[in-house]
């Protein structure tokens, strides 16, 4: 296993990439706590804001709960439930109507059909594989010297950055659904807007660095299996 020990390529390209990646963890942490102990000045929860979004665009099958955790809000199409943490269910802050907003918007693209979420639901289940089969074959086919399974493994594994670089239109556009409904809603002033729009943004940041890790992993290992040979 000494060709995965910390390299050039290590240090060249996978530590900027985390270094990145904490970067954003750590932007969307402050920016997220900085805004949720703002309230708004309509006095609006997440989960109120989140349904009026819904009866907005005429989406009336999909249920609202509470959830456990921080930041822990998703929307799950095949039960069609959008759960809230329970800070962004009830709470009133900027944050709260901002994140389940975005939420709104992963369910407005569901039921419109926006082709980049039909993908990247399709490519979870490869994706699974890859990030649990891609690395260990590439390692045993360099092990084994047989180079055929080195590609298949380094295949595998690029289909968690290929999920990833699907995940970015997906998450921005749900952002910027968010952001429109909330502006053509009124749910929010304008200075309340923004700010709604700096926690997404903050949030998108850490789908960009995801990203970024993946793609210097994958190079990393191209590099280091390539050499080998």
């Amino acid at each position: 296993m000494g060709f995965l020990y910390m390299d050039k390529y290590y240090l060249v390209l996978v530590v900027p990439a985390m270094i990145l990646a904490l970067y954003a963890q750590f932007k969307v942490t402050s920016t997220y706590k900085k805004f949720s102990e703002v309230r708004n000045v309509r006095g609006i929860t997440g989960a109120q804001a989140a349904a009026q979004v819904l009866s907005f665009y005429g989406i009336n099958d999909v249920q609202i709960r509470p959830i456990g955790g921080n930041l822990t809000d998703n929307y799950n199409p095949r039960t069609k439930v959008l759960s809230l943490s329970q800070a962004n269910y009830s709470g009133t802050s900027i944050a709260a109507v901002g994140v389940a907003c975005h939420e709104v918007g992963h369910a407005i693209q569901h039921s419109t059909d926006y082709y980049p979420i039909k993908v990247r639901s399709a490519l979870v289940p490869v994706t699974k594989i890859g990030s649990m089969a891609g690395i260990p074959l590439a390692v045993l086919g360099a092990v084994l010297g047989f180079s055929p399974l080195i590609t298949i493994g380094l295949m595998l594994y690029s289909l968690v950055a290929i999920f990833q670089f699907v995940t970015l239109p997906v998450e921005f556009n749900a952002s910027n659904r968010a952001i429109k409904a909330i502006e053509e809603m009124g749910l929010l002033y304008e200075d309340e807007t923004q700010s709604a729009q700096k926690v997404l943004s903050a949030a998108a940041l850490t789908y960009v660095a995801s990203l970024v890790v993946s793609l210097a992993n994958l190079l990393r290992l191209f590099l280091r299996f390539n050499n080998r040979r």
